[in-house]
């Protein structure tokens, strides 16, 4: 079946969080997902049964049933408008919409059953087909830990300040080379994208991948808990969310709650470069966690890198892996996603896949719309490159996008041009953090820079005169100066956190100046 048309889809995330997400820095972005989910067929009843028999299911849910529910359940949907038929809808009810508003239209979509709020039944169809439970969203806890009982597949769980979604989605990439891979949709990172991504796991999978995302001590325990992992990579520990943590050193014991649900005899794989390594080690030794790995490049570690080769468009790394040496490509280009392709490699060894087939699907490795995703912009007399990495932005990946910006190389008389929006949620040290970044500017030998937000203020301040090209308080008030400024050989790149809203700024180029033919150069 072909895939649906992208301006046809809207993915599962659930009315009630759409409005949310526009107006905050949330984990999941609506864009992002969209994309995914029209890239993706809908799913059908596999050689191995369907995902959930109706007895299962209900087994899972609880609840007393209403009408006469589909016998067979294909997917797991919390979204209306992108149910396809015979799924099951999950009604979540949130703080400006309410799920049970669109039973009717899921029913009428051809949903298989609804599962909706004991209090909310005699407001829907009286002849279902529902099952009414104590709280959906605990519903759909309950389904997604029974999806976890009863999979032989082998978990990894990803967690860290940054890099996860890229991190999961290599780990994806790596894992089907070697079997059956089930993996969370865009960053499926939270209270209900975690246990859907489980109840989505179809019977048959060989591995699952998981994201796990916090903004507050106390969230990846209950998260964790449900995924059980083999295998629990923590990408690297950063001042992110620092309002709520107050020193990074809580960050490090919030991300360390991960360790509690790995499985006996699993493997913690942690980040041997990171600062905080020493801390996340005496938090895996008290969660008595057996085995803990390491992946790095400026220290020894169980996966090295030897040598590193940035070349146009991709990486080429020489690596040993515990042992065994490696030479691979990540076709995503960005020291982040090396040092994270490292720890990839670790957990596939670990989880028992084969390393030569892993090392090999990571030279398909693409950087997600918003994460480092290039493209070549046609201009009136030439050609510009955008390097997209406005979904969200903290110190550790701000740096991380200023390096990208200065290894991709720029043909005269081209310039680097960094545009950069506020990174949010640190606190009182965000002045001082945001005005930090000068160096790493001076660094990536970036010729101008674009500020908005009162935080960038700081950097602005901080910037040599003829390195400041516009300041704005909102993004929106750069889009005219960008436009005008772009010339041929420019690589500009875009970043911010997601209420900065830096996103329609990749839009505008895209829009003003149509992507060339061929990829960015």
């Amino acid at each position: 079946m072909d895939a649906a048309p992208a301006d046809e889809v809207r993915e599962e995330i659930p009315e009630p969080i759409v409005a949310a997400i526009a107006a905050s820095d949330a984990q999941i972005e609506l864009e992002t997902i969209v994309a995914s989910r029209a890239a993706q067929p809908a799913e059908a009843i596999s050689p191995a049964g369907p995902l959930w028999t109706l007895e299962e299911f209900l087994a899972a849910t609880g609840g007393r049933v209403v009408g006469t529910p589909g016998q067979e359940i294909t997917g797991i949907s919390i979204d209306s408008r992108t149910l396809q038929p015979g799924e099951a809808f999950i009604a979540i009810k949130g703080d400006v919409f309410d799920g049970h508003q669109f039973v009717k239209a899921a029913i009428d979509a051809g949903a298989a059953i609804a599962v909706v709020a004991e209090d909310k039944a005699a407001d829907l169809p009286a002849d279902g087909p529902f099952v009414a439970v104590d709280d959906p969203l605990e519903a759909l806890v309950r389904l997604g830990r029974a999806a976890r009982a009863r999979t032989n597949a082998r978990i990894v769980a990803v967690t860290g300040s940054v890099g996860k979604t890229g991190t999961k989605e290599m780990l994806r990439l790596a894992l089907s080379r070697c079997g059956t891979t089930h993996a969370a949709v865009a960053s499926f990172n939270n209270h209900w994208g975690v246990p859907l991504t489980l109840a989505r796991m179809p019977r048959e999978s060989a591995y699952g991948v998981f994201e796990i995302g916090m903004n507050h001590a106390g969230e990846i325990t209950p998260l964790v808990q449900m995924v059980r992992p083999h295998v629990a990579v923590i990408t690297t520990v950063q001042p992110v969310h620092l309002e709520f943590f107050g020193s990074v050193e809580k960050i490090a014991a919030a991300k360390a709650e991960i360790f509690s649900g790995i499985e006996p005899g699993g493997t913690a794989i942690l980040n041997r470069d990171n600062d905080q390594f020493d801390l996340l080690m005496f938090h895996a030794r008290m969660s008595d966690v057996e085995h803990v790995r390491t992946f790095g490049v400026d220290h020894p570690a169980d996966a090295r890198a030897h040598k590193i080769a940035a070349q146009t468009g991709c990486t080429c790394i020489s690596a040993t892996i515990m042992g065994e040496e490696i030479a691979y490509k990540v076709g995503a280009p960005g020291f982040h996603y090396v040092k994270n392709s490292l720890a990839v490699l670790a957990a596939v060894k670990e989880l028992g896949g084969d390393l030569a087939l892993a090392g090999l699907a990571l030279a398909d490795m693409r950087a997600p719309k918003g994460r480092g995703a290039q493209t070549a912009l046609r201009l009136p007399s030439g050609k510009a490159t955008l390097i997209d990495e406005s979904y969200n932005a903290n110190p550790a990946s701000m740096r991380a996008a200023l390096r990208l910006l200065g290894e991709t190389p720029v043909k005269a008389p081209g310039r680097r041009i960094a545009v950069l929006g506020d990174m949010r949620e640190l606190g009182d040290a965000a002045d001082g953090l945001h005005a930090a970044l000068a160096e790493a500017v001076r660094s990536a030998n970036v010729d101008l820079v674009y500020c908005a937000g009162p935080h960038m203020h700081s950097l602005w301040e901080a910037l040599p005169t003829p390195m400041r090209g516009a300041y704005s308080e909102e993004s929106k008030g750069l889009r005219p100066l960008l436009l005008n400024e772009l010339r041929p050989g420019d690589v500009v790149m875009i970043k911010g956190s997601l209420g900065t809203r830096m996103g329609p700024l990749v839009d505008a180029l895209t829009s003003e100046f149509p992507a060339a033919d061929e990829a960015a150069e």
